[in-house]
C-alpha cells in the first residue's frame, strides 16, 4: 500500500474499506458515511484539486462491492 492516496484511488479504497470494514454492506452505506468512511482509512489524505464528488463514491462503492465478492469467493 502506497504510503498515502487520495480521492482517485478508488480501486485502493474500495479494496481498504473492505478490509476495515468486512461486517459492512457497502449497498446500505449513505454517501455522507462513505465519505467519512474514506476520510477515517489510514494513509487517506485529500489531495487540492480533487475533492469528492458523487461518481467517486460510487466507483468507490462498485469496487467496494466488487471486492466483498472476491473475498467472498475466496473463502469457499
Amino acid at each position: 500500500m502506497p504510503p498515502s492516496f487520495h480521492w482517485l484511488d478508488v480501486r485502493l479504497i474500495g479494496e481498504l474499506l473492505a478490509e476495515h470494514h468486512p461486517d459492512v454492506d457497502p449497498l446500505r452505506v449513505r454517501f455522507v458515511d462513505l465519505r467519512r468512511m474514506v476520510e477515517a482509512l489510514p494513509g487517506f489524505k485529500e489531495e487540492p484539486g480533487h475533492p469528492v464528488n458523487e461518481r467517486i463514491l460510487e466507483e468507490i462503492q462498485r469496487h467496494w462491492i466488487e471486492e466483498r465478492e472476491d473475498l467472498a469467493r475466496d473463502d469457499e
